[in-house]
């Protein structure tokens, strides 16, 4: 399908890009100064006029975030570098938009898990020193859900790690958002197999940082993390990370690219310092994908089997408390019981919530099948895992147990 095609096909359904107040804090807020000024100079500058405003404000916060960043390293730089994650963590992959944040949260109603909030992905150089105020004053500026999909947020819900490598100025695909006309940097972390070493070693670093940051904040709990970029990086988390089990979501294909166009057309105009075209969306998503799931695919091989398991959205929406004590079940966690009143009064609260539906015309389709062959055959296979598992618990327990 030509790129003119796609983009008749995506502004057909395309939903308008959902707004923020001016005042509401950005990724880029939570920056140092240095990581700040490489974001720009990488850019080559190339700010829309009326996005210089907040490229001040930002400049301000920077200095103030590194003065913040300071302080943390002066008071706890030793503890920082000494510490050891005790427990191996669990990470939630998946493309975007595929239900990775309802699985998260889900997950994270165990009292025996942890997650890096909100807070602590928005200010991941300094949050040991600064959550005793400032959480507080930032929630008051962010808005109460997201504009892509109406999902509720706060400063101190689940949030996925991504974001705070992204402020720390590490090799992220998040920073795009900043420039979104520019050419997209770090694909190549979407598959961290073909990222060149010294990237890598930076990816490595930072991530083992943050992380162990959570943990002396909630020391003694199990680290849950999500981002939809480590679906490509599993065997280098299961290294960084010995022990780790993971959690692979999928979805419907079509579900997945009409909510991932939609999710960028939202995200890029709040995010970016530039006014987007978004005029090569379509080719965008499609590549991301594929250089996602290669990796995935690949290096799956390299991961003990027992610490993976595969669900999709359909089977988490439909039967929620199902998939989530078959997970506890897959991946030998116990204790279900007790936290299934938790879940179930979560999910009392999201009772109205209604995914979007998408419209699709026949010309992206045949697209869609041809350029993600690879993700359905993910999505397929994690189906039929789920029917396979639903005959073995029928054969052994009576069908009210589920």
């Amino acid at each position: 399908m030509s790129d003119q095609a796609g983009r008749r096909a995506t502004s057909a359904t395309s939903e308008k890009a959902g707004s923020v107040p001016f005042y509401t804090p950005r990724f880029w807020h939570g920056m140092r100064w240095g990581p700040w000024c490489r974001l720009l100079a990488r850019n080559r500058m190339r700010i829309h006029p009326l996005r210089w405003p907040m490229v001040l404000v930002i400049s301000f916060c920077a200095i103030v975030n590194s003065i913040l960043a300071w302080i943390q390293r002066a008071v706890y730089g030793r503890r920082i570098a000494a510490a050891r994650v005790a427990d191996p963590p669990i990470w939630v992959v998946g493309h975007w938009r595929s239900g990775t944040t309802f699985l998260h949260e889900l997950l994270c109603l165990d009292p025996r898990f942890t997650y890096p909030t909100t807070y602590e992905c928005s200010a991941p150089d300094h949050f040991l020193v600064s959550s005793w105020g400032l959480p507080w004053l930032m929630g008051l500026l962010l808005p109460r859900r997201r504009p892509m999909d109406d999902v509720e947020m706060g400063m101190g819900r689940p949030q996925e790690d991504e974001l705070a490598l992204c402020v720390m100025g590490a090799p992220s695909f998040m920073t795009r958002a900043a420039f979104p006309n520019e050419p997209s940097p770090y694909d190549e972390t979407l598959d961290l197999d073909r990222t060149d070493p010294a990237v890598r070693d930076r990816w490595r670093e930072a991530l083992g940082r943050f992380v162990r940051c959570v943990e002396l904040k909630r020391p003694g709990k199990r680290i849950v993390l999500k981002s939809p970029p480590h679906t490509g990086r599993i065997a280098h988390l299961a290294d960084l990370f010995p022990g780790s089990q993971f959690i692979h979501i999928v979805r419907d294909p079509r579900a997945l690219f009409r909510s991932t166009v939609r999710l960028w057309r939202t995200l890029d105009p709040i995010q970016g310092l530039q006014i987007p075209r978004h005029d090569t969306l379509d080719e965008f998503v499609f590549a991301s994908c594929e250089r996602m799931y290669e990796g995935f695919l690949r290096q799956r091989t390299r991961i003990d089997p027992a610490a993976l398991v595969e669900l999709t959205y359909e089977d988490l929406v439909r039967d929620p408390i199902g998939e989530v004590r078959r997970i506890y079940e897959r991946l030998g966690w116990t204790g279900f019981e007790e936290v299934r009143p938790r879940i179930e009064a979560f999910l009392a609260e999201r009772r109205e919530f209604r995914p979007t539906r998408y419209d699709f015309p026949p010309e992206l389709e045949a697209e869609l099948q041809r350029r993600w062959s690879t993700y359905f055959d993910c999505y397929d296979h994690a189906a039929s895992k789920r029917v396979l598992a639903q005959q073995s618990c029928d054969c052994r327990r009576p069908r009210a147990w589920h």
